[in-house]
């Protein structure tokens, strides 16, 4: 027993050197052990003092032993000539759910690495969802040289009472989770209710030093307040400068969100002279980022071009990329700064505004590098799919179109009724509106002339025929339908449409798949991506998964869909944690009170006309 090394759940515990690594570190500053590796002729970025600095960098068994003149004499197995460029330290994504890049943690890796992401601070609340306590725990492992740290899922499912769902997370699996040292804390909630466990789980979180993490969905005032009164210190949902200035004001963190439905940078920072005394209050995060949008945006590299390029000072970017969150989740003792006794996880910039660096170090040794202008891993993604990731897609066998009517009250053929219905903003905000639509055999149709298609929610963990259907506008969909079993938060089948019959297509084909996106026009499959693993992830590689993903959307593009995330955003319309509507398998819920509400407001026989602008 003597020999074993005490079980610690502090954060980041499972990162810091032990005793023989500090004693190495330490002849290796002196000058009396070789380092490992030099990296010389750099520029370094030196984000506690805001300073750039020529400088060495001794590096040894994966740490930073010292930092020091370019002229100081060092031995060392290996010497890199970093060609006078700069020196970061590695990028660190605040909060992100890896599965809806639609890769695996590996291929995650394998496509971020080489933009500099070093580490993610990964909510694993999709595939928890699904798969429940083994999920979770397969989500936050990898073999491939990224650091996967975990924000505990506040609840699976988010309201039981709301939600058949999928799995299921008892309150002690949730403590058990949130006690080690891969967890920095309480993954995202929302401001619409505080139960005793919500009140309990965020409690012992704030015992234990760790964080609990913020989705605001953008509200004000004594909403807000009671939020943070909760606990709750950061918020990724603000957007413009008095949202953002009444967070920072409340001694909360913002974490600027750029991923496949919304990009707040812009916004943010739209006014940076106002932000100068709070510019270490800013850290950054992805969200929900497809692997298209990684490829070709960027991940946290666009985060800081994009700050910069909207005023943001260059090194106060830099550090709200690394310092600034490593700093906020009490991590800046291992990562988040290039000093002594931290991981060597280093970025190699030759222009610190255009952000693409020349190569990635994590732990001491190189995984990435940019030649003629590509980024490239140099490791390869040799993490091993379970089994039991496959076959979780498990629709009722009486699936079918009867399945998505909503019944229109003593309605017949040719009359029309009036339903609540969903109008989407601002990426997956959601506005209330009333609309006519017709009604044929009693069921309510959409209407593509008006923009407004069907959505169901079909339950596909447990076979059971629970499902409901409302009305969406903003996706233009002209003809046909789209298909995700994605859907946040519960990953059920989600189907958007002008006619029944397309959509019970899609759903039908996506459950020969295992899950996945699928386009159907006129009773055919148009373009399809399958996602195997839990019905949200691909087994293939990213490359790969891009390339299905582009012919997918292309084809949501032919039907009139002009949304640049057509599936992300189709995932994310029932969520009933922002306003004004969701909707789940079991129906339409108010986001406010969190209670459910009728799709069809009245039918419009003559007996119950009335003014809609009233």
């Amino acid at each position: 027993m003597d020999n074993e090394e005490p079980y610690i759940s502090a954060v980041g515990a499972n990162l810091t050197p032990n005793a023989d690594q500090l004693k190495l570190l330490r002849n290796v500053a002196l000058g009396e052990v070789a380092a490992d590796l030099i990296i010389e002729n750099v520029r370094v970025l030196s984000l506690a003092t805001e300073e750039i600095l020529h400088r060495k960098v001794a590096i040894a068994n994966g740490f930073i032993a010292a930092i020091a003149p370019v002229d100081h004499p060092f031995c060392a197995v290996e010497h890199f000539d970093g060609a006078d460029c700069f020196l970061a330290p590695g990028f660190i994504d605040t909060h992100i759910h890896i599965e809806y890049s639609l890769l695996t943690p590996g291929e995650f890796a394998r496509c971020v690495l080489p933009r500099g992401t070093t580490c993610v601070l990964a909510d694993p609340n999709c595939v928890g969802n699904v798969l429940g306590v083994r999920g979770m725990e397969w989500a936050g492992k990898t073999t491939t040289p990224l650091k996967i740290l975990q924000q505990i899922s506040h609840r699976i499912p988010r309201a039981p009472g709301l939600e058949l769902g999928g799995a299921t997370l008892a309150e002690a699996e949730q403590l058990e989770f949130l006690d080690s040292a891969e967890a920095v804390g309480v993954g995202e909630s929302v401001p619409f209710g505080f139960d005793d466990r919500a009140a309990r789980f965020q409690a012992a979180a704030l015992s234990m030093g760790k964080r609990c993490t913020g989705h605001s969905a953008r509200v004000a005032d004594e909403l807000l307040w009671a939020y943070a009164a909760t606990g709750v210190s950061d918020d990724h949902n603000a957007v413009h400068i008095d949202e953002v200035l009444d967070r920072l004001r409340l001694g909360q963190m913002v974490t600027v969100m750029s991923g496949s439905m919304n990009d707040n940078l812009p916004l943010t920072f739209a006014e940076p002279e106002l932000l100068k005394g709070a510019y270490r209050n800013f850290s950054f995060c992805a969200d929900d980022k497809h692997v298209g949008d990684l490829v070709k945006s960027g991940h946290i590299d666009h985060h800081v071009r994009s700050a910069i390029a909207n005023g943001v000072p260059v090194l106060e970017a830099y550090r709200m990329a690394s310092y600034n969150p490593a700093c906020f989740y009490r991590l800046d003792h291992v990562i988040g700064q290039i000093a002594p006794a931290r991981r060597a996880d280093l970025l190699l910039i030759p222009e610190l505004e255009k952000v693409e660096p020349a190569a990635v170090w994590v732990d001491g040794i190189q995984v990435a590098h940019r030649e003629q202008g590509v980024s490239e891993a140099l490791f390869q993604n040799e993490d091993v799919v379970p089994e039991w990731l496959y076959n979780t897609m498990h629709l009722s066998p009486s699936f079918g179109e009867t399945m998505l009517r909503v019944q229109a009250p003593t309605a017949m053929s040719g009359e029309v009724a009036v339903v609540r219905a969903m109008e989407m903003y601002d990426g997956y905000f959601k506005r209330a509106f009333e609309v006519e639509l017709p009604v044929g055999e009693g069921n309510v149709l959409a209407d593509a002339e008006i923009d407004v298609a069907k959505i169901s929610i079909v339950d596909r963990h447990h076979a059971t025929e629970t499902a409901s259907s409302g009305f969406v506008r903003g996706f233009n969909l002209k003809k046909g339908a789209l298909a995700a079993t994605t859907n946040c938060e519960n990953q059920n089948l989600v189907i958007l449409g002008t006619n029944d019959a397309d959509m019970a297509l899609a759903g039908e084909t996506l459950a020969t798949f295992g899950g996945g996106y699928v386009a159907v026009a006129e009773g055919k499959v148009l373009a399809y991506l399958k996602l195997p693993l839990a019905g949200i992830m691909s087994d293939e590689s990213w490359e790969h998964v891009l390339q299905k993903s582009d012919e997918v959307n292309i084809a949501a593009a032919s039907l009139g869909c002009e949304m640049e995330a057509p599936f992300m955003i189709l995932a994310f319309v029932g969520l009933a944690g922002v306003p004004d509507l969701g909707l789940t398998e079991r129906g339409l819920i108010d986001a406010a009170s969190q209670q459910f509400v009728p799709v069809v407001v009245c039918c419009r026989c003559p007996q119950h006309i009335h003014d809609l602008s009233k």
